[in-house]
């Protein structure tokens, strides 16, 4: 159910840059591409649920509240472009495909405005 998913990719928010060994970092950092799988399992669904229903489990839910804000909370630089890229990895192309230039899916604003940073 969709609680159990806030249960189980849970992933803690720190305010400061932790060192990369600690074991905080280490957990964050599991949680994050487990989430991400997570993701490109939820997009798989495209197709065959509705599509409303899969971006707002996969875009939504779990991209805007849970990895966001790992990738906010990720200094710039190597490891931030690689979760980037990672996320974006996962997206269908068919749902970009009727946006007009400069434009992106309303559950990708923050996304993308980070991206643009």
């Amino acid at each position: 159910t969709e609680n159990n998913l806030y249960l189980n990719f849970f992933l803690p928010m720190t305010s400061t840059v932790e060192d990369k060994s600690s074991l905080h970092s280490k957990f964050q950092e599991r949680r994050f591409w487990s989430a991400v799988k997570l993701l490109s399992n939820v997009v798989l669904w495209d197709g065959i649920v509705q599509e409303e229903k899969v971006r707002d489990l996969g875009l939504s839910k779990l991209l805007n509240r849970y990895l966001l804000l790992n990738i906010l909370n990720t200094p710039l630089g190597q490891d931030n472009i690689e979760k980037c890229n990672k996320v974006v990895a996962c997206l269908p192309q068919r749902w970009f495909q009727d946006l007009k230039g400069g434009s992106t899916l309303p559950e990708l604003r923050n996304f993308s405005q980070h991206l643009l940073q």
